[in-house]
């Protein structure tokens, strides 16, 4: 049974050192808001990437040599922006800016790519990278997955004919990846809690949505056993060593966010007090995270991170929650458009999910 009770001693100290009394809360920073301008802004970053192929990072494992080939031979619909992932969640930054924004600047533009990489034959070749050899079956486990699954669930959303066609497309992947989940979450004997793609919380999570939205009733069974066996004992989550230099995910608010779908109010609340008690009494000290080179793909990592920490916290019902969230969102919002392709070529995807998660907690 894991527990980080100890470790409050560590918060405790934290938050002493903090100049602001424990009565008082920070003031409320300026929220953004995502206007049209703003939409157009972040759009440009996944169209200018979506059909880009190189540079690319492969997740290829060769087990023969015919398995070398161009990233777009194995992955026709998700060659660009850098890698399979962040192609995926390019995708669901367009659908999603697409839906609403229908005025969007390049709009058009956006609709053509998402029509010419997600055809039904280029997604039959995605799935037939899976089984291309031994390995490559764990392809993309489990970040490209929840991805993936998200994508899916924003097109079954839209109501639009050609959003129609494209979700029909995907669908065969989709349930691919369904039972993918289904047959590794029973193996995984525990949780990985680290603030990068393998991190079982924000795969659960994301997976979560798309299984409630989808009615998919065995992946959701599989999602909630897990999850209560890997977190329900948890307690005193040491977010006081967050972050790590290359996060771009927070271990405590992911799997608080992922906690709070899967249990119920009455079951949520004192679990999440125990778990982080100092976002509930107001003495959490939690800063953004600070960059200080846009152009190493590891460092804007932190970027990442203070969207998806503002994105798990607007689902918390608390002002004090909230002007965390604020904080986050503002300091990486306007410098994302301003760095490097290592980091633009995925952080619109991140800016607009906490954007989301904003307008769902008004």
């Amino acid at each position: 049974m894991l527990r980080y009770l100890p470790l409050l001693l560590l918060l405790t100290a934290c938050t002493a050192n903090d100049t602001t009394p424990e009565t008082e809360t920070p003031p409320m920073p300026t929220v953004q808001e995502l206007t049209l301008a703003e939409a157009n802004r972040l759009a440009d970053l996944p169209l200018e990437c979506l059909q880009q192929p190189l540079p690319y990072k492969s997740g290829v494992i060769l087990a023969k040599e015919e398995d070398l080939a161009m990233p777009r031979t194995h992955h026709p619909a998700f060659y660009g922006c850098f890698d399979w992932h962040s192609a995926v969640h390019g995708h669901w930054s367009l659908v999603y800016l697409l839906k609403r924004f229908p005025e969007l600047e390049r709009g058009e533009e956006a609709r053509r790519k998402l029509a010419e990489n997600l055809t039904a034959e280029n997604i039959r070749q995605e799935i037939a990278y899976f089984s291309m050899n031994k390995e490559s079956a764990s392809f993309e486990r489990t970040y490209g997955w929840a991805w993936l699954l998200k994508l899916q669930e924003e097109l079954d959303a839209w109501d639009d004919p050609a959003a129609t066609e494209l979700a029909t497309n995907l669908r065969p992947l989709t349930g691919y990846i369904s039972q993918a989940y289904q047959t590794y979450l029973p193996k995984l004997s525990y949780p990985i809690r680290v603030g990068e793609h393998s991190n079982t919380a924000f795969g659960l999570s994301f997976a979560h949505d798309y299984a409630t939205s989808a009615g998919d009733a065995a992946l959701l069974t599989a999602i909630e056993t897990a999850a209560r066996r890997f977190y329900l004992e948890d307690a005193g989550c040491p977010i006081g060593w967050e972050p790590s230099g290359y996060d771009f995910l927070s271990p405590c608010l992911q799997e608080l966010d992922l906690m709070r779908k899967v249990l119920p109010d009455a079951e949520f609340t004192p679990w999440a007090k125990a778990f982080l008690p100092g976002l509930f009494d107001g003495t959490l000290n939690l800063e953004p995270g600070r960059v200080k080179d846009r152009s190493d793909g590891k460092l804007v990592h932190l970027d990442g991170l203070n969207f998806s920490r503002a994105w798990c916290l607007y689902s918390i019902d608390d002002p004090y929650a909230q002007r965390i969230a604020n904080t986050h969102l503002a300091y990486s919002l306007e410098k994302i458009t301003d760095g490097d392709y290592a980091g633009q070529h995925w952080l619109a995807s991140f800016a607009l999910y906490a954007f989301e998660q904003q307008r769902r907690g008004q």
